[in-house]
C-alpha cells in the first residue's frame, strides 16, 4: 500500500492542476473576449478612439498573461492570437470597420478555442 501512495498523490495533484488551469484560462479568455466585444461595439458606434483604447486595454491584459500561456498552452495557438491582436490594431488605426469587426470575431473565436483546448475533458484527454 505504501508503494502506491506517492503515485496516487502525484496523480491527484496533476488532476487538481489540470482542473484549476482549465478554469483559470477559461476565466481569462472570457474576460478578454468581453473586452473585445466592447471594442467591437465602440467601433460600430464610430467611436474609433474608444475602440482603439478598449483593444489596447485587452491587448495589455492579454500580454500580461502570455508567459503563463506559453508554459501551459500550445505556442501556435498563443502566437496566432497575438498576430490577430496586431492585425486588429492595424485595422483600428485605419478605421476599416468591416475588416476590424471580422478580425475581432476571429480573435474572439481563437480565444474561445484556446480555452477549449485547456479545458479538462474526455475529448482533450483522448
Amino acid at each position: 500500500m505504501r508503494g502506491t501512495l506517492p503515485p496516487l498523490a502525484l496523480l491527484a495533484c496533476l488532476l487538481a492542476f489540470a482542473l484549476w488551469n482549465g478554469e483559470r484560462i477559461g476565466d481569462d479568455t472570457a474576460r478578454w473576449r468581453a473586452q473585445l466585444q466592447r471594442a467591437d461595439a465602440l467601433a460600430q458606434a464610430e467611436d474609433w478612439t474608444g475602440a482603439a483604447a478598449a483593444l489596447a486595454e485587452s491587448h495589455a491584459d492579454w500580454t500580461s498573461g502570455q508567459t503563463y500561456l506559453h508554459v501551459v498552452s500550445q505556442h501556435s495557438a498563443v502566437d496566432e492570437a497575438e498576430a490577430m491582436y496586431r492585425r486588429c490594431h492595424a485595422f483600428a488605426a485605419t478605421q476599416e470597420l468591416s475588416e476590424f469587426r471580422a478580425e475581432l470575431a476571429g480573435l474572439r473565436e481563437q480565444l474561445r478555442l484556446l480555452a477549449e483546448m485547456e479545458r479538462f475533458s474526455i475529448r482533450n484527454v483522448l
